[in-house]
């Protein structure tokens, strides 16, 4: 799996886990410590452990553990370093705090969003004949 894949299937691990303001940052041109990172946030820490936990979990259903974790006892920034790929699930407000999007400023960044659910196809009331 390349690293672009791989920072997409996470990104989506995430969003099964109704992970907010989803994105992917390439690094690939400002340094070669990783190529991607994938950053997101959760509104409480249980949140951010069921986030990260989703994502270890898919991520070994194909195959890939992470090298390394942090911070899944504190609950409120988990690091999950995939080598190419390094993953950074926050508490609201410590991403806010640590600003990492701003301190990546110059790497080009996609936002990843939920696909919006298909429609579901709408039937016309039926319309009945009255009988004289």
């Amino acid at each position: 799996m390349t690293p672009k894949t791989l920072s997409k299937k996470i990104a989506n691990l995430a969003l099964s886990k109704k992970a907010n303001n989803v994105l992917i940052l390439d690094l690939r041109k400002l340094t070669d410590m990783a190529d991607f990172f994938v950053v997101c946030s959760a509104d409480s820490d249980v949140q951010v452990k069921a986030i990260a936990d989703a994502i270890v979990d898919g991520m070994e259903d194909v195959g890939s553990s992470p090298w390394h974790q942090e911070g899944l006892t504190n609950r409120q920034w988990v690091l999950l370093d995939y080598v190419d790929v390094v993953v950074h699930v926050f508490h609201k407000e410590m991403r806010k705090f640590y600003g990492l999007e701003k301190l990546w400023g110059d790497a080009k960044i996609e936002e990843v969003m939920d696909k919006p659910a298909p429609k579901k196809a709408t039937r016309k009331p039926r319309t009945t004949k009255k009988k004289k």
